[in-house]
């Protein structure tokens, strides 16, 4: 093709454009060919820009809380006629005319298929359970911003002149009323609000919201096909419908089909996958032949896959390629389309500042009324009017379905992408500034074992990596002596890492009936679990157990521990240790992240924290009552961790099947000179402070051993020893003696402890988090067959009787960081088998 007709293409949309077959691939540049003039090289090297800049945009916008549609769209817009495309030597060789079909085509097709996962993912019970009070948000937060698309489609249409003012009504209303269900999904999933009142809220109104515009795009697109609303579009509507009951009724009964054909636990068959797919295609195929966009049929067919494995199989199969490779093609094309220099003059401007203000303040005002009106707090309101203005996905196909059916102009078009990407960007900034949960808890007291009333209900919040800990937690539990006087109310808490995209989430958390197949091996791990606690809640008695899942980062996992603790008002927070026993009896790391996570929830907790070394505890546990089942030492050193850790044992030893060893190490008389010599080398202020310090909690321990011994004197199962130790290695010596009876050493992390008695201990500790004693006893040179719980005293609040009076670290002077109320940052889910 002459220069001179590239050249004319660029200039007219009447030229014929033809293609030779030879002009896909090239023959190499070693035969003088250029790349760029053939289809295929060109259309991976616009794939390979689009995809470079759109990450480079991700990574600039991730800190101010942007999700990847804007960066997708701005990607497109920089590549576009508004920024690098104003050079047009770049233009006609990076993004010639003769490329835009090749371009759109790949991107409709990952469209298609994005949509396609859409419907798969939403899940329609979801409408039918959210009620009606979602259902007037939803209707509300419509009504008002389409009313105002109906007035500027009235200025907007007197200055361009379009001929059909009905469908030009119908786009700019439906493309300024609707919400991004995606979008929004991604942001909630950011700021952990999904499921929390109002994430939840949200997502069903801005699905019900999803569906209406689905509908209404459907006759917009019906009327766009015709000059007016005559019998096409009648039969284009009707056959719409004809199509979504042929899919409820004939190819959702065949899905099922399929998925019971398939044995349990077994994954569904490459030919029965490969059929779906290319149904897909076959329902974009239908509707864009019946005169509605080929999304439709492709989402509706996602609509009736059941959710369930074949729905999880799907998404792990296509998501990171539709998602991460042709949906950001579909979004920088809409961002190429969008000329931003076609926004001349103040009054232009001044409109597309008044559709933002006014579409905006729409959509706050009418949901904010009904949410004053179902009494919801002012700015819960607000903050859900806010979420419900979310663009982009939906918005964005209707702009670019009016563009294409020539609804809308160049002019129009712009106006609205660039109201669509600042409405949207504004969203997760502003809520994250004006969203401040009420402070509902007032600080506990009894945040620590210690604290607890004997007869009082004890609260532990027990986390949970796998099953693989979960028989060593049923037996710690059962061992910890639940009674009618002092029941033991337990929070499990499944700890999952949230990786790729936020809306995962949603299918591990639709609310499942028992008896339906878990959805993904996440749940599945789920089920077994909670299974596992609710027979044991069912056989102990006086136990009640309360299952929830946390999937965020492992980054921020210890945040939602924490909230979840606060939130409970639990006394103890066990989780277990970062290493398990091998078949040799060594210890091996199976997620180092879990180390990072057991150090900021000792750094964060609320209460005091157990880290419990899980070597079995399985014990004699089928001898009669009368008869020991369990083992229990506990190494007392002295300090507010190792009473915590006697508090445990204290609790423990009232059970009829618990005997309990308690060794206190007290230093020999070498010891104490070794720690005067330490004292006398600090300045005067220091060993004062020292000498205070060190003899208030030498009291403290004094008493509260005095006190254990009078209470359990008269009780065969309790043994108290003392032994007398001058340096580190008779205290190992001394560990090594003890007998191997024993299946549980509880121990006080001692942070902050320097005692002669363990000086050294630390030099080779692997893991600071289990203090010395701790690191020792959970070592691989102590090839031992005894679980180890290592306890962490919460010492934020020093009790003084009734008044509590805050300390440095007290969550009253660092609320950010003990997070009292129901947080931002919690993505907490109670799964209901």
């Amino acid at each position: 093709m002459s220069e001179s007709g590239a050249t004319t293409i660029n200039k007219t949309e009447d030229t014929i454009v033809c293609y030779a077959p030879t002009m896909i691939t090239t023959n190499g540049i070693w035969q003088g060919d250029n790349p760029l003039d053939y289809s295929l090289p060109l259309f991976i090297l616009q794939l390979t820009l689009v995809v470079v800049v759109t990450r480079i945009l991700v990574f600039i916008l991730k800190p101010f809380r942007q999700p990847r549609v804007i960066s997708e769209i701005l990607g497109g817009v920089i590549l576009g006629p508004s920024v690098l495309g104003q050079s047009s030597r770049f233009a006609n060789t990076i993004f010639p005319l003769r490329s835009v079909m090749v371009l759109e085509t790949m991107a409709n097709v990952g469209l298609l298929y994005f949509l396609f996962l859409v419907g798969v993912e939403m899940d329609i019970a979801v409408i039918r359970r959210s009620g009606k009070k979602a259902l007037i948000i939803a209707a509300a937060g419509m009504v008002l911003p389409f009313l105002v698309g109906l007035s500027f489609a009235m200025i907007l249409h007197s200055d361009t002149h379009i001929l059909k003012m009905g469908t030009f009504v119908l786009f700019l209303g439906v493309s300024l009323s609707v919400t991004a269900f995606p979008v929004l999904a991604r942001i909630l999933a950011e700021l952990k609000l999904l499921n929390t009142d109002i994430g939840r809220i949200a997502m069903s109104a801005a699905l019900i919201n999803d569906m209406f515009a689905w509908i209404l795009l459907a006759f917009a697109i019906a009327m766009a096909e015709n000059e007016a609303m005559s019998l096409a579009s009648v039969w284009v509507i009707l056959s719409s419908v004809a199509f979504v009951v042929f899919c409820i009724y004939v190819v959702r009964p065949l899905i099922s089909w399929v998925i019971r054909r398939t044995p349990e636990g077994e994954s569904i068959s490459e030919f029965y996958i490969c059929l779906i797919l290319t149904g897909v295609m076959i329902s974009g195929f239908i509707t864009d032949a019946i005169g509605t966009h080929s999304v439709f049929g492709a989402f509706v067919f996602g609509l009736v896959v059941p959710n369930g494995p074949l729905g999880v199989t799907l998404i792990e199969k296509l998501e990171d390629f539709v998602s991460g490779l042709l949906l950001p093609l579909f979004f920088a094309i809409s961002g190429l389309k969008t000329d931003i220099t076609l926004i001349r003059g103040v009054k232009t401007w001044g409109i597309l500042a008044l559709i933002i203000t006014l579409a905006c303040s729409g959509k706050i005002a009418g949901t904010l009324l009904v949410s004053l009106y179902y009494k919801m707090p002012f700015y819960e309101g607000l903050t859900l009017g806010l979420l419900m203005n979310t663009k982009g996905l939906v918005e964005i196909i209707v702009l670019n379905v009016g563009k294409d059916q020539k609804v809308l102009d160049d002019q129009s078009f712009s106006v609205m992408v660039v109201a669509a990407v600042i409405m949207t960007s504004i969203i997760a900034p502003t809520v994250i500034k004006i969203y401040r949960p009420a402070r509902k808890f007032i600080p506990y007291k009894r945040r620590t074992i210690q604290r607890t009333k004997r007869d009082g209900e004890f609260r532990v919040l027990v986390c949970v990596h796998s099953p693989r800990n979960v028989p060593t937690l049923i037996n710690l539990l059962e061992a910890s002596h639940p009674t009618k006087k002092s029941p033991i109310g337990v929070y499990i808490l499944h700890l999952v890492e949230l990786t790729g995209r936020a809306s995962a989430m949603l299918i591990v958390h639709n609310t499942r009936k028992s008896g339906r197949p878990a959805l993904n091996r996440t749940q599945a791990q789920s089920d077994h679990i909670i299974n596992a606690f609710e027979n044991f809640e069912q056989h102990a008695g006086f136990v009640s157990i309360n299952p929830l899942t946390a999937i965020s980062p492992y980054s921020t996992m210890h945040e939602d521990i924490c909230s979840v603790a606060e939130d409970k008002r639990v006394a103890l927070i066990i989780i277990p240790f970062h290493k398990q026993q091998t078949v040799d009896g060594g210890m091996e790391a199976t997620n180092p992240a879990f180390q990072t996570i057991n150090q900021n929830v000792l750094a964060n907790a609320p209460c005091s924290v157990g880290i419990l070394v899980d070597r079995g505890l399985n014990g004699s546990t089928r001898l009669a009552p009368n008869q020991v089942a369990h083992h229990v030492a506990v190494l007392f050193f002295g300090g507010a961790d190792d009473r915590e850790a006697l508090a445990y044992a204290w609790r423990m030893c009232e059970h009829p099947r618990i005997s309990l060893t308690v060794m206190r190490f007290i230093p020999g008389d070498s010891a104490m000179e070794s720690t005067q010599e330490r004292r006398l080398n600090q300045s005067g202020r220091q060993i004062l402070t020292v000498v205070t310090d060190n003899d208030r909690e030498k009291q403290l321990d004094d008493d509260y051993i005095n006190e254990f011994r009078a209470r359990t004197m008269n009780d065969s199962s309790v043994v108290y020893t003392e032994k007398v130790v001058n340096h580190g290695e008779e205290t190992v010596s001394a560990i090594r003696s003890i007998d191997t009876v024993h299946d549980l050493f509880i121990v006080g992390r001692g942070q902050g402890m320097a005692t002669s008695v363990t000086a050294g201990l630390t030099d080779w500790s692997e893991c600071p988090e289990l203090g010395a004693i701790g690191d020792l006893l959970a070592s691989s040179d102590f090839a031992a067959t005894y679980s180890v719980l290592v306890v962490q005293q919460y010492v934020g609040m020093e009790a003084h009787g009734d008044a509590i009076i805050a300390t440095p670290d007290s969550p009253n002077q660092h609320q950010e960081q003990y997070s009292f109320t129901p947080p931002r940052n919690q993505a907490v889910f109670h799964p209901q088998p």
